[in-house]
């Protein structure tokens, strides 16, 4: 199986969250040195560039030493809530980005919830540390005290904590280090987050998260793997939340890497993929083997 991480970034609007997820583009290889990379990057939405903020789960994809990290936005605010908690259940890891000056801000305090609640691990980045009124120590003990309150367990309480300064390009594991690049946040990316569970082995099962629209293909799901392996043309059936069953087949297959998206055709247990073919497709819906269907 393709070694890949699943994440998401969980931060206040405006903590950095889209600069450092163009940060870990840029220093991953992702992107070559001629392309010009507008500073949003996964804000594509047009109402999102107006306002500046994330509202739709976006997903890119960096190829770090050869691990795939797939890192899936969250919407920063409370009253995407729902959209929160699908994604959430789509990943094994998240970065929880505070800014070194403001500290915790109540509307993060419902997505921390909901990613302690399902088990995630959170990485904590504490970015903007060149800010002149930055305080890391006294923002770490809000965090652990945020933590504690919202009933964490041992394990989630051990976090580990980066610093960055997303703008300049630098992260480090100790205020002390010297640093000019990223590496620090990839490393730990790497070893604190688990590996999807899964095997491309098993009968297939994926499930949609978020939809999407081509004015091509239609409907778009955008789902994750959590077994086996689905191929463009396979022969599916599709799972409704209320228990329909549809059959039908991949019409195309979409694969993420960095910003772009392309046809592929074949995606492995763990990995995150575009799929088309459905006009019933629903958020929540699984696809999986007409011959040993095992709805998730």
């Amino acid at each position: 199986m393709e070694n890949i991480r699943n994440i998401a970034v969980i931060a206040h609007v405006d903590h950095g969250k889209t600069t450092i997820v163009d940060e870990l583009l840029k220093q991953s290889g992702t992107f070559s040195e001629r392309e010009q990379i507008s500073e949003r990057v996964m804000d594509s939405n047009d109402i999102e560039k107006e306002r500046g903020i994330t509202i739709l789960s976006k997903n890119t994809a960096i190829n770090y030493k050869g691990t795939k990290i797939n890192i899936i936005d969250t919407p920063g605010h409370a009253d995407f809530g729902g959209e929160v908690e699908r994604v959430l259940k789509m990943i094994d890891g998240v970065l929880l980005l505070v800014d070194a000056q403001e500290g915790v801000m109540p509307q993060t305090k419902f997505v921390v919830k909901k990613a302690l609640s399902l088990g995630l691990k959170p990485i904590v980045v504490i970015n903007k540390i060149d800010k002149p009124a930055a305080d890391p120590e006294r923002v770490i003990n809000e965090i652990f005290d945020l933590f504690v309150a919202l009933d964490a367990n041992d394990e989630q309480l051990d976090f580990a904590i980066v610093y960055a300064a997303a703008k300049n390009g630098y992260a480090k594991l100790d205020l002390n280090d010297e640093s000019d690049n990223m590496e620090p946040l990839f490393k730990t990316i790497l070893e604190r987050v688990p590996a999807p569970s899964g095997t491309n082995e098993n009968p297939l099962q994926l499930q949609v998260f978020t939809l999407g629209y081509d004015n091509f293909v239609g409907k778009i799901g955008i789902a994750r793997i959590f077994n086996g392996v689905v191929k463009k043309n396979q022969s599916v059936m599709l799972a409704k939340a209320d228990g329909t069953k549809v059959n039908g087949r991949i019409s195309k297959l979409i694969g993420f890497m960095g910003l772009e998206k392309m046809d592929i055709e074949e995606a492995g247990s763990g990995d995150i993929v575009a799929i088309a073919g459905f006009e019933a497709l629903d958020v929540g819906d699984s696809v999986v083997d007409p011959n040993n269907p095992m709805p998730l």
